[in-house]
This record gives C-alpha cells, structure tokens and sequence, in this order.
C-alpha cells in the first residue's frame, strides 16, 4: 500500500522541518509527501526543499482558502492508495506508518482517526494543553480515548482516508469551521468505515500560549454548532457540558459577589474541581508545575468552548429568525 501524507501549512517554518524529520525516520517507507502552501506570508519552500534529496515530497502555494481546501487540494494531486492528514505542528513517531497499514488491512478501514500525546520536550504550557485536551476529565475521552472505536470523530491533525472514500465525499467541504467533524459524519453516512487507531497516534504541538489556546478552544465551541447545521446530531450531552460549566462559574461568581446565602457551599464544589484535576493532571504528567498549569488550562478550556457554543448558537437562531446576517 502507497501512502500519500498531505500537510496544509501556513506559516509555520520551524514546525515543517521537525515534521519532516521525523518523517523521514518512518520504518514502513512506501510513502510520498504533499505540501500545500494555503497563502502563507512566511514559505516553507526553502525548509521542504531541503528534503527532496531523502524523500518523495512535492510542494504546492496556493491562494489562502482554509486548511480544509487545502488538504483537497493536496489529495486531489496525490497518487497513493490511502491519504494522511497531518497538521504542521505534528512529529509523527517512527512506527506511525506501519502501525497505521497494519490496522487498516486487519480492520479493513475505509478511514481512520488517531490520538495525540506530548513529549517531555514539549514546553510547560504545551504539555498542560496537551493533558487538558486528552483527559477524560475535561473532553470526556472524545479526543482519543473512547472505548467504542467506531463513534469516534477523526480530527484533522492526524486522520486519513482512502482515495476511494475522498472521490465518494469530495472531502472537506467548510474549511476552518469543523470540517473534519463534518467530513468524519459524512463518511459514515455514506457507508464507509471510520475508527479510531489508538496506536497511531502523533506528537502534536498545539498552540504554545494560553491566549491562543483559549481562543482555539472558543472556535472549537462554535464549529461543533456549524457542524450540527450539515448534521443536527453532531451536538451530544457531552458538548453541552462545558456551557453548563460555564454557567455554575457564572452562578458561584454571582452569589460571591452578591454574599448570597451558601455561596460557600457553591464554591467548595468549584474548589473540590480544581484539586481534582490539579491531582490528577500531576498523576499524569508527573510534573507539579504541569498539573498547576493544567488546572488554568482545563479551565480555561471548558470556559472558552461552553461561550464559544452558547454565543455560535444564540447567532444560528437569530440567523434563522431573520434577526442577524453574517457579514
């Protein structure tokens, strides 16, 4: 089976050149690689060119149109049997590759999604997003870690699918807006089998400041409402959470502040979270000031998603009322 690995980038030329090598450190080799540059100000050309000599890589510039048309873009120009989606900021690890073609022929997968994970080079920050992101305390098991291998929504930082399933689906269709939630639904709807890969997982940098975090975290919240528009069931009890948890921060802020009756009370349950996490997080990552950092992250994380879901939500029904346009 030839691989085809399609990465979308956008100015990201130091993140390129550890993806790259750590690419060409893949035990299964039968393999080829398509960048696609979507508009970038700051190229990678130089850093992609620098590996032509060691691997089969093509690199493509095009207009800025969104990661989602950019990966089909990719595809659209890619000559192996089974496409790779990876985010720029990703090291894959060595056996990814042989993993990957070993879970697809014995489950005879049609697509695919996998888990990320930190490394202990990783920054402080980097590895409290990382433990937010994955734990079953915070994103309830949905980003890696849920039992049921055939519920799972692939995430366009590591997923793929086969040439097939891209010519069936025509692959993304709403760029930076949920579109490998939207793509993962689609494809099980048209039949083909998607799963999750536990051992193909990816070493993945995220954002590397908490504003930035919590930001993607906010989008994160309003693509899950975008992507209910193409699929109604996309919202589940586990995606209302985070506003219900926002909410209670809400409600115990208030009651401090207006020195309402048992607000002490409400602000133990909050207090009694923080530690839970802070234990946990440190059980985890073995780091103090990681499980520290976690707790900021955690919640800010839940915050940010349960606003940006509430906020995307409140604009579609006033959409649908005539009440608001989208400029």
């Amino acid at each position: 089976m030839k691989f085809s690995i399609i990465v979308p980038v956008y100015n990201r030329t130091k993140e390129i050149k550890e993806l790259l090598r750590s690419l060409n450190r893949q035990e299964y080799t039968d393999f080829e690689i398509i960048i696609v540059e979507d508009g970038s100000t700051e190229t990678c050309k130089n850093e992609v060119e620098a590996f032509t000599k060691q691997l089969s890589i093509t690199y493509y510039f095009i207009p800025n149109g969104g990661q989602g048309f950019a990966r089909n873009y990719g595809m659209k120009r890619a000559k192996g049997e089974y496409f790779v989606l990876f985010d720029s900021d990703c090291i894959i690890p060595p056996e990814y590759l042989r993993k990957l073609k070993n879970a697809i022929d014995e489950r005879s997968l049609d697509a695919h999604g996998g888990p990320d994970a930190a490394t202990k080079d990783f920054s402080l920050i980097q590895q409290a997003i990382n433990y937010s992101m994955t734990s079953m305390l915070t994103t309830g098991g949905i980003r890696g870690k849920t039992k049921d291998h055939s519920s799972y929504q692939a995430r366009g930082y590591n997923m793929g699918l086969s040439r097939l399933a891209f010519e069936a689906s025509e692959g993304f269709i709403d760029p930076n807006k949920g579109e490998d939630i939207e793509l993962s639904i689609r494809l099980k709807k048209l039949g083909f089998k998607l799963e999750l890969v536990e051992e193909a997982f990816v070493y993945h940098k995220r954002r590397n400041t908490l504003f930035s975090f919590f930001k993607q975290s906010f989008s994160f919240g309003q693509n899950r409402v975008n992507v209910s528009r193409y699929h109604p069931e996309a919202i589940k009890a586990v995606h209302i959470l985070p506003s219900l948890f926002l909410g209670y921060n809400i409600f115990v802020l208030l009651c401090i502040v207006l020195n309402l009756p048992y607000h002490e009370i409400f602000l133990s349950v909050l207090l009694l979270w923080f530690t839970i996490i802070l234990v946990h997080a440190f059980l985890k990552t073995k780091s103090l000031l990681v499980a520290g950092l976690a707790v900021i992250t955690s919640f800010g994380q839940l915050n940010a998603y349960g606003m940006g879901l509430i906020t995307e939500k409140i604009k579609a029904i006033l959409f649908r009322s005539g009440k608001y346009t989208d400029q």
